[in-house]
């Protein structure tokens, strides 16, 4: 939480305090002339640069409410920015709030105007912060951040009148249904420098509140006074329950614990136990809302040191994340170091251990990359070497699907492709069988011859034909198996003599036919 200049405001004083560390400490009191706004320069000069909070309780504060046409966006909003300056022409310092809509006819928004109509009781020490370039966050006023006060003590009556006493006096702010319609300030000291009596005071704020119409005959009016409990004996006294009246009282020292008010100094705690200042003055640094009452260029040096703040904090946030990355990357260094440390420490075990397995073992009939050659050699053959038996599984769904069809006899080979050596005529030699044979370093070709008869009744070879062909296209369904017809079940090549007799005959006669067929895996 940042410190905070807290300055309390009044029609010919101004109370200065700092907001550190969630406590409320006093600073000093300085005139509204001008030996009192060189004094607050040379107090705010000597403090530092801190955030301002200017709160201010004066007489001075007006107060409408006007109804007005409902438009939303930015159309909306300048609308009320024009009906608020046609209103209060005078002064910078003005305030609009929409506090909701009629429940009939053109449904139109419900608008509280308020304004600073005494604007020479706050520009002196906006100016003085101006000269300082001191960052000045806000001006608000009692009334307003009675809102906040009226949540913190739970007050949720339709028709209440909340009564504190202040620098100022005694400050009456009206809440309908809790929003906030009407404040009147009244001199705790009338000019013959008697008390004034309270309760007279607040008839006659309740006399006003019914003429405007803002409260209707009949209807009672929740009073609720905050004072130090000390002083309840005497404001009972003044302050009767009548038929449209009720009073109710809350210790001072209760709505400060609630506003979480935490003096810093002695001088703070007496006032505390008197007055509500310090309460609403804890109740603004906790909160810290955005300004109520206009600024303008007043409030420039502000957005500055908030601008300065997000880059400071930007900073410290990209500065954190970058001392965590190194972090983390000294760490994993760290533990890679510890890992290699730990696996060379592994290798060298295991080094000394195979020393000591291989001293103990009978001298070798051959190299280790001979002995790892051969088992390599081993598991190709294992897994490449050629076998029949892939051709076999083709040949077998083919017969299951031709019944028609018995083998008569399967050639089954091996080809070495084309990089294998033919011997040369004339010489007798015994040649060594290529590796291509066994399949080193890839699966060979193979080759089937296969010989076949189909069982046809009479001399019915165009059936016998058919047969042979469907037979074929079955074996050629697969992509690694070629078919080529060696000899069909009739021949009718031009070197082969053609023979047979005309006629129908009853004796089933068997076609043979033979097929060759490449298997490429």
């Amino acid at each position: 939480m940042f410190s905070k200049h807290l300055f309390y405001l009044t029609g010919d004083q101004l109370h200065a305090y700092l907001w550190q560390g969630g406590r409320l400490a006093g600073g000093g009191v300085f005139n509204n002339d001008r030996a009192g706004v060189d004094a607050f320069l040379d107090y705010v000069d000597n403090h530092g640069e801190m955030p301002a909070y200017l709160l201010a309780d004066v007489i001075e504060e007006d107060f409408q409410r006007v109804h007005a046409p409902h438009v939303g966006g930015r159309a909306g909003r300048k609308l009320l920015q024009r009906r608020v300056l046609q209103q209060y022409r005078e002064t910078p310092f003005r305030h609009v709030q929409v506090q909701g809509r009629e429940a009939t006819g053109r449904r139109d928004d419900v608008v509280l105007l308020s304004a600073l109509t005494n604007p020479s009781a706050v520009q002196p020490w906006a100016e003085a912060l101006e000269q300082l370039k001191m960052p000045l966050a806000g001006l608000y006023s009692t009334t307003l951040l009675s809102t906040e006060l009226v949540r913190k003590l739970g007050l949720r009556d339709e028709h209440l009148l909340l009564v504190t006493q202040q620098s100022a006096g005694w400050r009456q702010s009206y809440f309908h249904q809790g929003r906030l319609k009407f404040s009147r300030l009244t001199l705790a000291i009338d000019r013959d420098g008697a008390p004034v009596d309270i309760g007279a005071e607040i008839t006659k704020t309740q006399q006003f509140l019914t003429s405007v119409r803002l409260i209707g005959r009949g209807s009672v009016l929740q009073v609720a006074l905050v004072a130090p409990a000390s002083g309840h004996a005497m404001l009972e006294q003044q302050c009767e329950d009548g038929p449209e009246t009720a009073f109710r009282f809350i210790a001072l020292r209760h709505a400060e614990t609630l506003a979480g008010l935490k003096t810093g100094d002695a001088a703070v705690a007496e006032l505390a136990a008197r007055l509500a200042d310090p309460m609403l003055l804890a109740l603004l640094a906790r909160l810290a809302p955005a300004s109520r009452y206009t600024l303008g260029k007043w409030q420039r040096y502000f957005h500055l040191w908030r601008t300065k703040v997000a880059l400071y904090a930007g900073s410290a946030t990209v500065a954190a994340a970058c001392v965590v990355w190194v972090g983390v990357n000294l760490w994993q260094y760290y533990q890679a170091n510890a890992d290699s440390d730990r696996l060379s420490a592994e290798s060298s075990l295991y080094t000394q251990r195979y020393r000591a397995v291989m001293a103990a073992m009978p001298p070798r009939v051959t190299s280790t990359a001979n002995m790892r050659a051969a088992v390599n050699v081993e598991r190709m053959l294992a897994t490449q070497a050629p076998s029949p038996l892939d051709m076999m599984l083709v040949l077998s769904e083919a017969l299951e699907q031709s019944p028609g069809i018995q083998l008569l006899q399967l050639d089954w080979k091996v080809s070495a492709g084309a990089d294998s050596a033919a011997p040369v005529q004339g010489e007798v030699q015994s040649m060594p069988i290529s590796s291509l044979m066994a399949g080193i370093p890839v699966k060979p070709p193979q080759a089937l011859l296969l010989e076949a008869e189909i069982i046809a009744d009479g001399d019915d070879y165009r059936t016998a034909v058919d047969t042979m062909n469907r037979f074929a296209m079955q074996l050629a369904r697969n992509p690694h198996v070629t078919v080529a017809i060696e000899r069909p079940p009739l021949d009718t090549r031009s070197s082969v003599k053609l023979s047979g007799k005309a006629g129908q005959s009853t004796v089933e006669t068997r076609a043979r036919f033979a097929l060759n067929l490449s298997w490429k895996p």
